[in-house]
């Protein structure tokens, strides 16, 4: 039997139950978005608009999500043996 709120993209209806849950913090937010994102077979970042349609703008889930479609910038650092050896390349 589903969940409510399961579907494609929410296979697990993690990010519906947190909508659900009354006096969710934030951080509480993040840690249901990272199991989401984890168990998603698909592309997080294309998903993540479609389960903030309809949702409340002032939810910390709706910040959490919006703060998963921002790609993180790269820093140019160089992992491993290429950062020890500066003609690593």
């Amino acid at each position: 039997m589903a969940k409510e709120g399961q579907g494609p993209d929410d296979p697990k209806a993690l990010i519906a139950e947190a909508y659900r849950i009354e006096g969710i913090t934030e951080a509480e937010c993040r840690i249901i978005f990272l199991d989401w994102a984890l168990s998603l077979p698909g592309d997080v970042i294309a998903t993540i608009p479609r389960v903030m349609e309809g949702k409340p703008e002032d939810h910390p889930m709706t910040s959490v999500l919006r703060d998963g479609l921002v790609r993180p910038a790269r820093t140019g650092r160089r992992g491993g043996w290429s950062a020890r050896h500066p003609d690593g390349d």
